[in-house]
């Protein structure tokens, strides 16, 4: 303990004689000058965002879960779903099926840990394949690893087939676990810093990363980094990421809670391999050498969940705008980017229900190109009704 504090106010003391940590709110925008551009990182000041201008409406697909943390859609639209204590649930012809296609031990002290991301295998029409991320206890420490599962053909059970990435620290806070596939057939593991923000920037650490493996956890040979996973770097806590191309992923990111003095600026960047964020280096709309700084930061804590890009669904409106999940401040976030920045954003479903949704976890397109959310509402954080939390489709109203 004494050797992390000394680490800490070593760390906070540097920052202070390079003048990247700075007391008071940042009131201006950063800006290459042009007339009608948009500002390099736009910092919202007061509130979130203006409210939604299009008409949308929440329709319920199903409830009774228990903080469903990330949705994988099966050839034909069933749904596998985590809860975070640990089960694997399957969402069949729109019903959500009694027993747990798998069951997860999570250790009583996991916090933000759990049964948390998951993916299909590109190939699981014929390999069956799908990936999870969980968190267990090996030897008194809490670690999360990316564990690989075969689904029965009637997807009511699932059996264990391989661990594919481990050693990755977890802790009851800043987590991690999101999970995709790039357009590139490669896995993509988000991870937390688990409170330890020295190791964002530590490239031989892989936490506070956004990881890159193949579907059998080897390292990819084009990685930017010869022989590690590790795709961007200086991350504090993402939940939410999409690729705007083959090479070019919208992230977002947990700004602090209390470290170094800090609080709020959550973070939407743009980012692509070998990138790094900064964290905790810069936070916000700062700036720093060799560091990329978001695309918008709020002064209040948001925080973000799962984030989405929104192609081809019935809300025309939405066409190619980024959509992200907020926790504390409980709403659906749009945004629209023009060159990589952000030209507008505006805030929906504002609230706690039945006004609004609640806190938003998973955000997610179908194969109907519909828009899909999960709440989090029963995950200590919010008002769990008796319904417990729901999956969501966000439809044109």
């Amino acid at each position: 303990m004494r050797l992390d504090l000394e680490k800490s106010v070593l760390l906070l003391l540097a920052m202070l004689a390079s003048g990247s940590c700075r007391s008071g709110a940042q009131t201006s925008q950063a800006s290459d000058g042009g007339h009608d551009a948009p500002p390099a990182c736009v910092l919202v000041e007061k509130d979130y965002g203006p409210d939604g201008s299009v008409p949308v409406r929440a329709v319920r697909v199903v409830s009774g879960l228990e903080v469903p943390w990330a949705i994988a859609f099966l050839p034909g639209g069933d749904m596998l779903v985590t809860e975070r204590p640990g089960r694997l649930r399957l969402v069949k012809d729109g019903t959500l099926e009694p027993d747990p296609v798998a069951a997860f031990p999570i250790p009583q002290n996991a916090g933000e840990g759990g049964l948390l991301g998951v993916a299909l295998h590109p190939d699981f029409a014929k390999n069956r394949f799908f990936f999870v991320v969980v968190t267990h206890d090996e030897g008194g420490g809490l670690k999360n690893r990316v564990a690989r599962y075969r689904l029965a053909e009637d997807s009511r059970s699932a059996t264990f087939d391989r661990v594919i990435l481990d050693d990755i620290a977890a802790h009851i806070i800043h987590d991690g676990g999101r999970l995709r596939f790039g357009p590139d057939g490669m896995l993509y593991v988000g991870t937390g810093d688990v409170g330890r923000a020295e190791r964002s920037r530590d490239r031989s650490s892989l936490n506070g990363k956004l990881l890159r493996i193949t579907p059998d956890g080897g390292i990819p040979p084009d990685n930017p980094f010869p022989g590690s996973p590790v795709w961007l770097s200086g991350l504090r806590n993402t939940e939410g990421f999409d690729w705007l191309d083959e090479s070019t992923v919208v992230i977002a990111d947990h700004g602090p809670s209390g470290e170094f003095g800090r609080r709020g600026h959550d973070e939407l960047n743009v980012a692509s391999r070998g990138d790094d964020l900064g964290w905790p280096t810069i936070f916000g709309c700062e700036t720093g050498e060799g560091m990329v700084t978001p695309i918008v930061s709020w002064v209040q804590a948001v925080p973000p969940g799962g984030l989405a890009i929104y192609r081809g669904g019935s809300i025309k409106e939405w066409n190619g705008s980024v959509l992200m999940g907020t926790l504390g401040s409980r709403h659906l976030h749009r945004f629209v980017l023009e060159d990589e920045r952000v030209k507008s954003h505006e805030v929906y479903f504002r609230g706690d229900p039945p006004a609004g949704l609640g806190r938003l976890r998973e955000v997610i397109v179908g194969p109907d190109a519909e828009l899909f959310v999960t709440t989090s509402n029963c995950d200590g954080r919010g008002t769990c009704p008796a319904t417990k939390d729901e999956i969501l489709r966000i439809e044109a109203g």
